[in-house]
């Protein structure tokens, strides 16, 4: 016996961090010495594999431990293991300890640096040939734990078994386990150093899980889609958001449609692949906008507390089968956006949590690494492994999954150490501000590189304070998103119209007000999901009013509004045809209301306004230009219309809206250029469920000052509608 009893006790006890260092073949004193550290063993002999009788091995422990000294041999060789098992079984087994590690000493280094952009194709578990074997790479980061093995399916879930060895002090542990294929499931058996009862977590890096209440990673692989997107993604790289019309339908894939012959049960990738990308044509959506498709444990959190940052959710399909939808909705021109989840995660014990026993990707202090409002906790920014980790699941979701964009949720809540904590419940920065420097540094390193590494990229910042510079360029001093939602402009719409019409010229500034920030940022207009749950009431109940026709007209008149107000646009599904119940996850949308033409007339003015906004896309390249946008008149509080002009390079827009119940006629409009305007969207047409009041398709402009405009129409507006009119500057 050349192994000391201790160290022989280290193994068997799976306590060490260094089995490498024992198991296997190894030069000692006076020879080679082999050790083999195997399951359901009763007898193990060594065999080279360059030819060569079978040696036998001693056995130094029951459990499985075997050693043999081969005197003054001094060249490592290449071997097998001929192992007999307890029920009598022969079998053959590759040494797992015999192989170098996995990842390189550079990544290491790059990781530990922050650096490593693909970190996700080296952390994790992969599919590797590693010296003509095949087998699994395991790779975890764990810098406080005592000893890390691999447990799954393969190996009885014994932690005694396939020990990782740790990297130096990087933290990061790895073992190369031959024979194990896809579709293995595994979890990582971790010993702290508070306790020495083991516990187990699942891999951050995986890209599948099966479902709860095991929460298991899954093996899988990658490789064997075939993507046919390239014109997509060519295109893409031409992609200029602040120029290019973006109409957003954001869907939540569980309670879409839902396949009422089976059960009702929630669609899956491939099932609602076509439809919804026939579907976001026909309404002339660009993109889809999916809620969090990364795995989550409780159904009732949307997907917004996180458990799998590299992995589409298991409850629609397989990784595969995610590709597969993508690439269907980029062959029928549909963008695709994902929500994305760095400013928290959730205290579930499988997880990220306390993951290696200490507070490895959370704050140690709650003050900074618990958020109370949710339950879950805050992100380490501050670690590089911790924003390296964020970092590379952006990027994978980009590289791996040809997402077109990621929409950030809760950014306020990663800007301010103070967002929802009251006096005492924070720590101020180191120059005693309330900015989570961190976490800004975090998010202008990934939106720059997600930049520079996927040209046409959208990020897009869920981010509603006053917070300076959200949308200017990194290189600016900004924090470099894309798009920023316009929360602002939510609230303020809601509020105006869900008075009743009457106290509406009370209210009348809540419209207005938004055009004296509108350029600031680059906004995005939304109503999302969460305007239409927690008894927040559907869209149309929103509206104020006492009939339901009028509630119906009035949210006519508000998409429309919507759509020619500067600025990208993002509407929740169901919001397009009026649902008249809030949205429930758990159910499909209330399709069957479209066979009325109250809600069928709300879905074709959502298509109509769309379809004109992305025909004429000098409209949308003015969205972010102050000189595209005027008021005709801001202040006509009395009589509740607003109207405005969208300036474009080849014409002109004047947008007049009525919300109140009153007919107006021989309206006056100051209007740019004289001559025919025609009226190319009356959200009061019969097509759309109204009266047909308006203008006959057109006013004329004559040569009669009105306010500061040089020519001015007589204008008919129906109660609770907008009208958009059109002069052609370029024929």
């Amino acid at each position: 016996m050349i192994i000391s009893k201790e160290e022989l006790k280290s193994i068997t006890g799976a306590y060490t961090s260094k089995p490498h260092d024992f198991l296997g073949l190894h030069k000692c004193k006076g020879g080679l010495v082999a050790r083999a550290y195997i399951q359901n063993a009763k007898k193990c002999s060594l065999v080279p594999l360059h030819g060569g009788e079978k040696l036998p091995m001693t056995r130094l422990d029951k459990s499985g431990f075997f050693e043999l000294f081969l005197p003054r041999k001094r060249k490592i060789f290449k071997y097998e293991f001929e192992v007999l098992g307890y029920d009598g079984s022969v079998r053959t087994e590759i040494d797992p300890y015999s192989f170098l590690p996995s990842i390189s000493e550079s990544d290491v280094y790059l990781i530990g640096k922050g650096e490593q952009l693909k970190i996700y194709e080296h952390m994790g578990s992969h599919l590797r040939r590693i010296d003509g074997v095949e087998g699994v790479s395991f790779v975890v980061w764990a810098p406080t734990a005592r000893r890390v093995s691999v447990v799954g399916d393969f190996n009885n879930r014994d932690g005694r078994y396939d020990q990782m060895r740790l990297l130096g002090g990087s933290g990061i542990w790895e073992i190369f386990i031959p024979g194990v294929k896809a579709g293995a499931k595994y979890k990582y058996e971790i010993l702290s150093q508070l306790s020495d009862t083991p516990f187990l977590k699942t891999d951050p890096y995986a890209v599948r899980f099966e479902p709860p209440p095991y929460n298991d990673a899954v093996v899988y692989d990658l490789s064997g889609y075939e993507w046919e997107d390239s014109d997509w993604i060519s295109s893409r790289k031409n992609f200029r958001p602040d120029e290019s019309p973006i109409s957003v339908y954001e869907v939540h894939l569980g309670s879409w449609k839902r396949v009422v012959e089976d059960g009702a049960r929630p669609m899956s990738y491939l099932e609602i692949a076509k439809p919804l990308a026939d579907y976001c044509k026909e309404m002339n959506f660009t993109h889809v906008e999916f809620m969090p498709l990364s795995e989550y444990p409780f159904e009732g959190s949307w997907g917004y507390q996180v458990t799998g940052f590299f992995a589409p959710t298991y409850r629609y399909g397989t990784p595969l089968e995610f590709m597969k939808m993508i690439d269907i909705l980029h062959q029928s021109g549909i963008g695709v956006i994902m929500d994305w989840v760095p400013a928290h995660f959730p205290r579930d014990d499988f997880a990220l949590a306390q993951f290696d026993g200490s507070h490895l990707y959370e704050h140690e202090d709650p003050r900074k690494g618990a958020n109370a409002d949710w339950g879950t906790l805050c992100f380490n920014y501050d670690r590089n492994e911790v924003s390296n980790f964020l970092m590379g699941s952006a990027l994978a979701w980009f590289d791996r999954f040809h997402v077109d964009g990621l929409r950030v949720d809760a950014v306020a809540s990663m800007l301010y150490l103070n967002f929802s904590r009251k006096e005492g419940e924070w720590v101020p920065n180191k120059y005693g501000g309330s900015e989570n420097l961190e976490a800004i540094s975090f998010l202008k390193r990934t939106n720059k590189a997600v930049h520079e590494n996927f040209k046409g990229s959208l990020m897009i910042a869920e981010e509603s304070t006053t917070f300076e510079g959200v949308t200017r360029p990194v290189e600016e001093g900004g924090l470099g998103f894309d798009l920023k939602w316009n929360l602002g402009w939510m609230h303020d719409t809601l509020d105006y119209l869900k008075e009743d019409p009457i106290n509406r010229k009370y209210h009348h500034n809540s419209m207005t007000f938004p055009s004296v920030y509108q350029f600031t940022e680059k906004f995005m207009l939304v109503y999302s999901h969460d305007e239409v749950v927690h008894g927040k009431s559907p869209m149309v109940g929103k509206m104020g009013g006492a009939y339901w026709g009028d509630k119906i007209a009035n949210l006519r008149a508000l998409y429309a509004y919507m759509w020619f107000w500067p600025g990208k646009k993002t509407l929740f599904m169901g919001n397009e045809f009026g649902q008249t119940c809030e949205w429930r996850y758990k159910e499909s949308l209330e399709w069957h209301l479209l066979r009325y033409l109250e809600h069928e007339g709300i879905r074709r003015v959502v298509r109509d306004a769309a379809g004109i906004y992305l025909a004429d896309r000098s409209i949308a390249v003015g969205d972010f230009n102050p000189g595209g946008f005027r008021w005709i008149n801001a202040d006509d509080g009395d009589n509740s219309v607003f109207s405005f002009l969208r300036l474009t390079s080849k014409n002109l827009y004047a947008i007049v809206s009525n919300f109140t119940p009153i007919e107006r006629r021989g309206y006056p409009i100051g209007l740019p250029e004289g001559g025919d305007w025609e009226e190319i969207l009356n959200t009061d047409s019969k097509d759309y469920g109204g009266k047909n009041r308006g203008n006959n398709g057109k006013i004329r402009a004559k040569k009669s000052r009105y306010r500061e405009y040089e020519y001015s129409a007589s204008v008919v507006l129906p109660p609770m509608s907008t009208l958009i009119f059109r002069k052609k500057v370029l024929e």
